[in-house]
């Protein structure tokens, strides 16, 4: 099962991660075209308790390259949280894909029963939650990463960039 379960785990975060890009080039190019600055969009949110688009692109790759690293055993790359510009997230994502993409189908050997133990910050009660891998796979790992994907592309909706759910499902294959 280590094949499907590499195919089940790291394809699926890397073309979610690849479409995120996807939107947020779009949203650049209509940031130029409208004559407004890309800072404006990087710092809108849906609702005054919600992050900013640029702290869900940041989630958005923790949430991934964390979560494969878990998996699989492996330390994930440190990133700072402090992208203020387009090219630096975009940057991010792609160093982010990158990682994932070295993890090999051999080290996902038996990740499907390892123990996932996952620190919960003191602000979200604190603690420990203690997951099985193909649990932490599905009940977290790829409900997170799409979570706040989608919710980086209705930031981005609700600002008037032009793009559409195959923009999301397909990022540069869209039509």
């Amino acid at each position: 099962m280590s094949r499907s379960f590499h195919s089940a785990l790291v394809p699926p975060l890397v073309r979610n991660l690849n479409n995120l890009s996807h939107l947020l080039r779009r949203a650049g190019r209509h940031a130029e075209a409208s004559g407004f600055p890309m800072a404006v969009l990087l710092s809108s949110r849906l609702y005054p308790d919600m992050f900013d688009l640029t702290r869900q692109v940041q989630i958005s790759t923790d949430i991934s390259r964390r979560g494969v690293a878990r998996l699989s055993r492996r330390e994930a790359p440190v990133m700072d949280d402090n992208e203020t510009e387009l090219s630096q997230l975009l940057e991010r994502i792609a160093r982010s894909i990158d990682f994932m993409e070295s993890i090999t189908p051999a080290e996902l050997d038996g990740a499907e029963e390892r123990e996932i133990r996952l620190p919960i910050p003191g602000s979200m009660g604190g603690g420990e939650r203690v997951f099985e891998g193909e649990d932490f796979l599905r009940s977290f790992v790829l409900p997170n990463a799409y979570f706040h994907v989608t919710t980086a592309f209705a930031i981005l909706r609700h600002n008037g960039v032009p793009i559409g759910k195959f923009d999301y499902l397909l990022g540069d294959d869209a039509p």
